[in-house]
C-alpha cells in the first residue's frame, strides 16, 4: 500500500486538516535538499547536482556521508515509479567504481573547492583515507505505488542493497507552506543490515566522540566512570544503543584518544545516573555542571552510560598521529586497522 501522510492543525482543541496540494515544481524540492541536506535527516554533504554518468544519465543529487560513502538521491519527478527504481540501480552500477580523483572532480565542479576541504568544513574532521567503500540509494518522492514499494523492500531485505525511499509531502494553509518527511524503512536499520562485503571486518570496538565542551567534561567522565551525549536526540540516540559489555575507545575532538573501557550500564537520563558509591551524578561536584541543562526533557537531556575504564589519559597526553581515525558521529564501529594497531600497545587492547 502506497505511503500517505496527512497533517492536522490544532486550533482551540479542534483538529483542522491542512490541504495537500501538489508541489508546483519538484525542482523546488531538489533546491531545498541541495541547499540544506539536513531536511533528509541524513548527515550528508552534497557534492554534485545533475551529475552526468558514463551511461549518459543524470543523477539529481550526489552526496557523501561522514564515513566517506556515496549517497545517490534521485527524485521521482515525472518518471514512473518502476522507472525511477531501475534508473537508480543503473546509477549505482556507475557510482560503485568512482575513484577518489573522479569524486573530487565532481565536487570541484559543483562546490568550486576540493573534496577534502568540503568534507572538513561539513564534518569537522579529515576525510577517510579510503572513500566510496559503500554506497546507498535514496529515492525521493511524495508517494510510490505498492508494487514499487515491494521491489524496494525486496532489494533491501533479500539482496542487502542499501536502498530506501524518503517521502516529502507538501501542505499549504493560505500563504504558509509546510513540508512533511517520512521514510519507507528505518534508514539506520538498513545501513546496519547492508554493510558492504568489501568492508573491513569489525574489531568489536566502538569509537565514541566524547563531546568535551559546553555540556560535559572528560575530567568528569574519567573521575565518575561514565560517558554521555545529548542536547538533542540525534546525539543521545547512538549512545543509548550501546549495551553492557561493549568495548569503547573515547576520542577527544582535536586531541586524540584518551580512554579505553567497557560499558557497565545501559543509558539513562543523566539526572538518574547513579555512581558506584550509590550517589547520584548530579549530587557530586562536576567540572562541567552544564550537563544538567534540559535534565527533565528526554529529547534534550544528556543520556549517560556507566564505563569501567581500563586505562585513561590526560587530555594533554591524548594519542594521535597523522591519518588516525576520527569521526564527527557520536558513536560508530571502529574498523580502521592502522588506528587499532597504533592504540593497542598503549591501551593494552587484545586483538583477535
Amino acid at each position: 500500500m502506497s505511503f500517505n501522510m496527512n497533517l492536522w492543525k490544532v486550533d482551540n482543541d479542534t483538529l483542522k486538516e491542512l490541504p495537500k496540494p501538489r508541489l508546483d515544481s519538484e525542482n523546488r524540492l531538489e533546491n531545498w535538499i541541495a541547499k540544506d541536506s539536513g531536511i533528509t535527516g541524513l548527515g550528508i554533504l552534497i557534492i554534485g547536482r545533475q551529475v552526468v554518468t558514463f551511461h549518459r544519465g543524470r543523477i539529481d543529487l550526489l552526496g557523501m556521508d561522514s564515513e566517506g560513502n556515496i549517497v545517490i538521491l534521485e527524485l521521482k519527478k515525472d518518471k514512473t515509479p518502476r522507472d525511477v527504481v531501475a534508473q537508480t540501480l543503473d546509477y549505482a552500477s556507475w557510482v560503485k567504481d568512482l575513484t577518489y580523483k573522479q569524486i573530487d572532480t565532481i565536487a570541484m565542479n559543483y562546490l568550486k573547492y576540493n573534496l577534502r576541504d568540503a568534507f572538513m568544513a561539513k564534518f569537522g574532521t579529515d576525510i577517510p583515507e579510503e572513500v566510496n567503500q559503500n554506497h546507498s540509494i535514496i529515492i525521493v518522492a511524495s508517494e510510490l505505488d505498492s508494487s514499487s514499494e515491494r521491489i524496494v523492500h525486496y532489494l533491501s531485505s533479500e539482496h542487502n542493497i542499501n536502498i530506501n525511499c524518503i517521502f516529502f509531502d507538501f501542505f499549504k494553509e493560505g500563504n504558509q507552506e509546510f513540508l512533511g518527511r517520512s521514510w519507507l524503512m528505518d534508514p539506520e536499520d538498513i545501513a546496519l543490515r547492508t554493510e558492504s562485503k568489501k568492508s573491513v571486518p569489525w574489531s568489536g570496538l566502538y569509537f565514541i566522540n566524547i563531546g568535551d565542551g559546553k555540556h560535559r567534561s572528560w575530567e568528569d567522565c574519567k573521575q565518575y566512570n561514565f560517558l554521555s551525549a545529548g542536547q538533542g536526540s540525534k546525539y543521545s540516540g547512538p549512545i543509548r544503543k550501546l549495551e553492557i559489555g561493549d568495548k569503547v575507545l573515547a576520542y577527544l575532538k582535536g586531541k586524540g584518544y584518551v580512554g579505553f573501557g567497557e560499558v557497565t550500564s545501559t543509558a539513562v537520563m543523566a539526572k538518574n545516573f547513579r555512581l558506584s558509591n550509590n550517589t547520584m551524578l548530579f549530587d557530586n561536584e562536576l567540572k562541567q555542571p552544564n550537563i544538567k541543562e534540559n535534565h527533565d526533557n528526554p529529547e534534550l537531556s544528556d543520556w549517560t552510560i556507566g564505563v569501567k575504564w581500563f586505562k585513561t589519559l590526560k587530555r594533554e597526553e591524548a594519542l594521535t598521529k597523522p591519518g588516525i581515525f576520527a569521526n564527527p558521529n557520536v558513536v560508530c564501529k571502529l574498523k580502521h586497522q592502522p588506528t587499532i594497531d597504533f592504540l593497542s600497545p598503549y591501551f593494552e587492547i587484545e586483538q583477535n
